[in-house]
């Protein structure tokens, strides 16, 4: 295990993750954390050097569309459904004084 993790590197992870670890809960995470980290370490002697870097494995394109009014205004219309009106607005009864 090329990565040594601290007592005080559990601790402070432990207070972050608002958990009370108990001593052999500390000493699994600190096999678990060092495992990890020779994990990533051996993902970082992968030869990359002619690969392309992506954020994506897939192409992706904007999928959003132009925003283009597709309604005229309807206010008069959508004013006939309230149960009262004033000033181009719904009336509605009050729910607290």
């Amino acid at each position: 295990m090329a990565n040594i993790i601290s007592d005080e590197t559990i601790e402070y992870v432990g207070i972050l993750a608002k958990l009370e670890l108990s001593d052999e809960e500390k000493e699994q995470a600190k096999k678990d954390m060092g495992s990890m980290l020779d994990y990533i370490d051996k993902l970082g002697e992968l030869d990359t050097e002619n690969v392309e870097p992506m954020s994506h494995v897939f192409p992706v394109h904007n999928v959003f569309r132009e925003d283009v009014v597709t309604n005229a205004d309807m206010r008069d219309d959508i004013l006939k459904n309230a149960p009262e009106e004033k000033n181009g607005m719904f009336m509605v009864p009050r729910t607290f004084e």
